[in-house]
């Protein structure tokens, strides 16, 4: 399995994680409700059911946008040798090394660390498009392009 392959599926399983945790949160505050309806009444009551359906609502937000960022996932291919730096591009420059793809936390595979990066980023929307030996000039920082894979 190549480096790029691990990153991949290191941050989809991230995401795929996320995603549950989210829906189990979602399932035991609907449990919560239903044991809270069956011996409560009153304007307690019904704040508490308005408090849940308000976190319920908010997490069901956060499960929309954890299936979006695992849909632009999937749409990368990983067998891809890029020949610019694109979407699922993993790019070694001179000081740091990207996966083009989601805003995603900072990881550390096989010695490298690995800086997940949206195409829509600053330094994405600079990287993209560019070859080996390109550079761009990040705040103070000159990133030069050595590999892409």
């Amino acid at each position: 399995m190549t480096l790029k392959e691990k990153v991949y599926q290191y941050y989809h399983s991230l995401v795929l994680e996320k995603i549950k945790r989210l829906q189990d949160t979602i399932a035991d505050l609907a449990i919560d409700a239903q044991n809270d309806a069956k011996g409560s009444a009153g304007d307690k009551h019904e704040t508490a059911l308005s408090m849940m359906h308000l976190e319920q609502e908010k997490l069901s937000q956060k499960v929309k946008e954890a299936l979006e960022q695992k849909a632009i996932l999937d749409s990368i291919d990983c067998s891809q040798k890029n020949l610019v730096v694109s979407l699922g591009s993993l790019v070694y420059t001179n000081s740091l090394t990207f996966f083009v793809s989601l805003a995603l936390p900072k990881i550390k595979i096989e010695g490298k660390e690995i800086i997940a990066l949206s195409p829509q980023s600053p330094l994405g929307i600079q990287l993209i498009g560019r070859k080996v030996n390109d550079e761009v000039q990040f705040n103070t920082t000159t990133y030069r392009i050595l590999d892409i894979e």
